[in-house]
């Protein structure tokens, strides 16, 4: 990288509205917003990303995004972009990936549909949501807990495994919504679903230690994810111990050349996903998980939520 080399920039904010509101444990999201990034060289040569900031996860807001690109002007250098700071991941990101683009390094063929986790509605429609998926070729799929009395959501469960094809895989996303004795409960009950790959994130981040205790204690997979949104997290994690799966939400994990470097020193059973993030994002992000993700696992990338085709600008 040259860190003399500068840059023409140009902002484009977008607002997507979900088809459907998608519902978790925290209520209800409606609307998707960040900042197309697009870099011209000198050449003439361009490139484009995303800054898709995701707060809940930990992440900068959209408003602090803003402020930052506000004050670079209608110029950045290489050397601006590298020294981007780690509490402005989504930043990091976008203009990270907006200079591999204009170099030419992001190809990402978009992967077959059986590799992507098909993201599934919360409560009973997803009784009705797999089976068209399956018709397009997915075989992992997500589903959100938490969002439903416990009583209900493992009579729903028990329903939609007893549905799914025995080659089907579901993975569990709580969202961090659990208590202890939830999470212990989901944990218990899933040791009989054999079609359950995993539960993502029972506990809240600040709960590692009962995390790695329920990890080793019960045959059904842990993941993280709030835990290890972004690189500095991801770090703190493994350092305190967990070797289980993590789910690497690129968009808002921080620097892609310093993920990379993480990645490839240690050894990650690695999901890769989404952020609900425009084409211009997912193609940044699939790219990524083509050299980082643990292959053995679905991508988490089928979000296709909007009314606005992504990574129009």
């Amino acid at each position: 990288m040259d860190d003399s080399a500068c840059y023409q920039l140009h902002l484009a904010p977008y607002q997507h509205r979900f088809r459907t509101p998608l519902r978790t444990a925290r209520g209800g999201w409606y609307t998707r917003q960040g900042l197309l990034v697009k870099l011209t060289a000198r050449s003439g040569a361009s490139g484009w990303g995303e800054i898709a900031p995701l707060p809940a996860f930990g992440s900068e807001t959209l408003a602090q995004a803003q402020h930052f690109c506000a004050q670079l002007g209608r110029t950045v250098s290489a050397a601006q972009i590298v020294a981007i700071p780690d509490t402005l991941p989504a930043c990091q990101f976008g203009f990270e990936s907006a200079e591999a683009d204009l170099h030419g390094a992001i190809a990402s063929p978009d992967p077959p549909q059986s590799s992507i986790a098909k993201l599934l509605p919360a409560g009973a429609a997803a009784l009705t949501a797999w089976e068209p998926a399956w018709q397009q070729g997915h075989r992992s799929f997500k589903w959100k807990v938490g969002v439903l009395p416990w009583v209900d959501e493992w009579a729903l469960l028990r329903e939609l495994t007893a549905a799914l094809p025995p080659a089907a895989r579901l993975r569990l996303d709580a969202n961090a919504s659990l208590e202890l004795t939830a999470a212990e409960q989901w944990l218990q009950k899933t040791a009989e679903l054999t079609a359950v790959e995993f539960l993502e994130q029972p506990l809240p981040p600040t709960e590692l230690a009962a995390l790695l205790t329920l990890s080793q204690r019960y045959p059904t997979p842990l993941a993280l994810d709030e835990s290890v949104a972004t690189l500095t997290q991801l770090a703190d994690c493994y350092q305190r111990g967990w070797r289980g799966i993590v789910v690497i939400k690129p968009a808002i994990a921080g620097s892609p050349r310093r993920l990379r470097q993480f990645c490839r020193q240690h050894s990650l059973d690695a999901v890769f996903s989404s952020v609900f993030e425009t084409k211009v994002g997912r193609r940044a992000a699939i790219a990524l998980a083509a050299e980082l993700a643990n292959p053995q696992r679905a991508l988490g990338f089928g979000v296709e939520t909007c009314d606005v085709p992504p990574g129009s600008c």
